[in-house]
């Protein structure tokens, strides 16, 4: 099942923490991740919309979330993973806010404001239950906010105004239209339990307005007195069009506001009220009504801290030089979430001591590449923009990010004892890293008279000896890791080697090429070429199985194809190309399924134990294909993302004219920006010209975590990570039972302290909570119970996997500790005598749970020693 989304932290739309301010959700393409910053872990969770979410709002009592996308389809989805109900508004959505008792929430469309009432909080069935609609602005709407009890709106305009809505029946109160801003409003806040109103624009501006009228002060009206009103006056009151200190008062003796401040905040050393520059443009702002601090920031990356009503310039901060798309604060106000769409950076920033609580910044485009460390630890990943970058698998977050790249990677792979890993780049350089003081300490180019770049990497078993092959020269260059020279330089390719692989087993590296070859290099013997493998096309991506027998060729017309090691042959085949779907692009004349025969898997790893393979490439889809059976298992859908080019499966004759396709016509919005992000053809990224884009979607590679429990994709929303351990402790899945197999019989073998068959049947049931009781009563002293013969393998794997995954979640670390010394001491010589890769991935997946348990044991020492 898919588990988490990687490589990208924010993408664009509205940033929202939770009520207990431990939580920040960041909308990630059609998807949401939740960082929980008190436990520093993040979580993408398991929705989907049909395209990029633009807003998204949390209900006060944190059970449920409204998101909206580009396609005007809001969903209601709850935190018990479920999606409640799917809308379809017709037309374009530009805020969604909940209000502070949770009982409603305000949706706002061109020019208008309808108010809906959460689920639970009524008896109506329908989610998506109106309570009212108002529809008194004269241009779009841009932001919202509630007053204190709820019963209060404003509504910021493009027509420079702000619009104050009772959205009870009021005698003093219908709707009020504020002015005085010179351009689009930006934001519009409330003050804390009071009518008062603060407005930003895009040009700096702000404005405050002092209210008579109090909220407790609001009297109930009734629908004669509110269609009297609108009678003598459409708006209710008049705009503040005027300068500083100017008063207005509705017709109908409403309540009256008055502009006590005007400011300008893009130039904190200037206290006039004199715009001084209007390139650089406000883009977000948030309000922190308990505290009265403002937050403002703009398109040239710097934001603003203030203190209001003073205006007191309290912190500036440049973060980078691209626009900050979204701020918000914390319900306490000492954090400050920022996020900037163009770098897909994230932070969460402590004002008041200046440092930083959350720092994530995702790939900027597209991850091509990815590898895992040896124990499963950490995950690398190489992307369009020229970074490396370390994820750990335990929170999910990057660690680090290497940036001595200067162009795209091509390759990634870790040594052996996972302590360090190489980098392939079209740059023309290979660079080695090292996990322990994460410095690039060594550094592989071609020889002086030769300017290559880069497309294939691999290491052998020992990881002394790296592997790259050429882009242009069509060779293939070996360096020695410890001295840092090249040893050889193997030539017979006549066309560019796109990948190459090492075996584990036999020291042996497989080269393939677009020459429709497939070269077996005996390196260490200095023989060349041993054998060579004639393909029916270009090959595009090979794997060795884990036990190096195997190898496995994915080629251009979509085969893929099993070779023996030994004799050469080819032993399996599998005719691919009709299990990618059908897909099509936006502005293709042509059909999905016409367009499926150009398409091919470009990626292909064999699982932990090497019974199966998975493949990926020019399509939504990866497959798992069984190797003996020759046979597709399951095909995973890897996103259904609209926004993405290529997820289409029907053409849409709507659109077709005698011409050509409407999705090649440009349109643009109300701020003169293009809407459409057209391609050149045979452009996968898009038109970088234009300065946007329209991604496709494929999968670049694949990589099966050694441990046998999890899989990652580098496909162009991420790096996307499925995994077969579902995080239920109380799964129950049998495997071998009997009449005799019961939890009763379990228990009653523990009170007569036989422990080796209570565990035998617990293991048999499979049920996680019956094998933890079992454990945890067995005595440590009884080794011999687990002596040879006691035990089946299967049980062996079984019990290994488990004590792996308890290292992880119990709080018993010594007890479990001392079970896998006993377990491992008692039982090494059938796991000698077995290796297979069964066996490894089980100890892997000891080894990984192990190692992240001595850096706990460490870190509590250090505590320990310290206080």
């Amino acid at each position: 099942k898919f588990t988490n989304l990687l490589g990208c932290c924010y993408r664009k739309g509205n940033l929202v923490f939770s009520e207990d301010g431990n939580t920040l959700f960041s909308p990630v393409g059609n998807r949401v991740t939740k960082f929980d910053l008190k436990n520093n872990k993040s979580e993408t969770l398991p929705c989907e919309c049909n395209y990029n979410i633009e807003h998204l709002d949390v209900s006060p009592n944190g059970s449920m979330m409204v998101l909206i996308d580009e396609g005007m389809y809001p969903t209601k989805y709850s935190f018990s993973r479920s999606v409640i109900h799917t809308h379809d508004f017709r037309t374009k959505i530009h805020c969604v806010s909940f209000s502070p008792d949770g009982r409603k929430f305000a949706v706002t469309m061109y020019n208008s404001v309808v108010l809906y009432k959460t689920p639970g909080s009524s008896p109506e069935i329908n989610p998506f239950v109106v309570e009212k609609r108002f529809a008194v602005m004269h241009g779009t709407t841009t932001c919202i906010d509630w007053s204190s009890d709820s019963r209060v709106v404003a509504i910021g305009s493009r027509d420079m105004s702000c619009y104050v809505i009772g959205c009870q029946m009021f005698k003093n109160l219908s709707v009020k239209s504020v002015g005085g801003l010179k351009d689009v409003v930006v934001g519009c806040f409330f003050d804390k339990d009071s009518l008062d109103l603060m407005t930003m624009s895009e040009l700096g501006e702000l404005c405050l307005y002092k209210s008579d009228t109090e909220l407790n002060e609001l009297l109930p009206g009734s629908r004669r007195e509110h269609e009297k009103e609108y009678e003598n006056d459409d708006i209710g009151g008049k705009d503040d069009e005027d300068d500083d200190d100017d008063s207005s008062e509705d017709d109908n003796g409403g309540a009256k506001t008055t502009t006590t401040v005007k400011s300008f905040t893009n130039n904190n050393n200037d206290d006039s009220n004199i715009i001084k520059s209007s390139i650089i443009r406000l883009r977000s702002c948030d309000y922190h009504k308990s505290t009265k601090i403002l937050v403002s920031a703009f398109d040239n990356g710097v934001f603003y801290i203030h203190e209001m009503p003073a205006f007191q310039l309290i912190h500036s901060l440049n973060i980078s030089e691209q626009a900050i798309a979204s701020t918000k604060f914390d319900k306490s106000g000492q954090w400050i979430a920022l996020g900037c769409p163009n770098l897909g950076q994230l932070l969460v920033w402590e004002w008041q001591n200046e440092n930083y609580i959350l720092k994530q910044q995702g790939h900027f485009g597209t991850t091509n590449c990815l590898d895992y460390s040896p124990d499963g630890k950490y995950i690398v990943s190489g992307g369009e923009d020229g970074k490396v970058k370390l994820w750990d698998t335990g929170n999910y977050n990057c660690v680090v990010t290497f940036t001595q790249h200067t162009s795209s990677i091509t390759g990634l792979q870790f040594k052996s004892n996972g302590q360090a890993f190489v980098s392939g780049s079209l740059d023309g350089t290979v660079r080695a890293f090292d996990l322990m003081r994460y410095r690039n300490f060594r550094t592989f180019t071609a020889p002086e008279r030769t300017s290559t770049q880069f497309s294939s990497l691999s290491l052998d078993e020992t990881g002394e000896v790296v592997a790259a092959g050429a882009q242009d020269t069509f060779e293939i260059f070996l360096w020695s890791m410890k001295a840092g020279s090249l040893i050889n330089v193997l030539s017979g390719h006549e066309g560019p080697v796109c990948c190459l692989s090492f075996s584990n087993f036999d020291n042996i590296l497989a080269s393939g090429s677009w020459d429709h070859t497939v070269r077996i290099w005996e390196v260490f013997s200095r023989k060349g070429s041993r054998d060579v493998i004639q393909l029916t096309c270009d090959a595009l991506s090979l794997s060795f199985r884990p036990d190096g027998q195997e190898v496995a060729v994915t080629t251009l017309d979509g085969q893929i194809s099993f070779w023996d090691m030994k004799t050469t042959n080819q032993v399996h085949s599998i005719e691919g190309r009709f299990d990618m779907g059908y897909s099509r692009k936006e502005s293709d004349k042509i059909t999905a399924k016409k367009s499926s025969f150009g398409k091919a898997f470009r990626t292909i790893c064999y699982t932990a134990d090497g019974r199966y393979v998975l493949v990926g490439g020019q399509s939504k889809y990866i497959c798992i294909y069984s190797v003996e059976g020759e046979m597709l298992v399951r095909r995973y859908e890897i996103t259904c993302n609209l926004s993405l080019d290529g997820t289409l499966e029907f053409l849409d004759k709507r659109k077709m004219t005698e011409w050509g396709s409407l999705s090649l016509v440009e349109e643009l919005d109300e701020d003169g920006n293009s809407k459409k992000k057209i391609t050149l053809p045979g452009v996968r990224s898009g038109q970088f010209s234009t300065r946007s884009y329209k991604p496709e979607v494929r999968v670049n590679c694949i990589r099966f975590c050694p441990t046998g429990l999890t899989w990652v994709a580098a496909s162009s929303e991420g790096i996307l990570m499925y995994s077969v351990n579902t995080g239920n402790d109380d799964s129950f899945n049998p495997f071998d039972l009997d009449i005799k197999v019961t939890p009763q019989e379990v228990k009653r073998l523990l009170r007569k302290s036989k422990y080796l068959e209570a565990l035998t049947i617990a293991l048999r049931l499979n049920y996680k909570d019956l094998i933890r009781e079992v454990i945890e009563t067995v005595p440590l002293t009884s080794e011999g119970h687990f002596t040879e013969g006691h035990l089946s393998d299967l049980h062996v794997d079984l019990l290994i996997k488990f004590l792996a995954s308890q290292l992880e979640r119990s709080v018993h670390i010594e007890f479990y500790i001392t079970w896998s010394c006993v377990l491992l001491k008692v039982q090494t010589f059938r796991l000698k005598q077995r290796n297979n890769m069964a066996v490894r991935a089980s100890l892997r997946s000891l080894e990984k749970s192990l190692s992240r348990m001595m850096k706990v044991v460490d870190l509590l020492v250090l505590l320990d020693f310290f206080f």
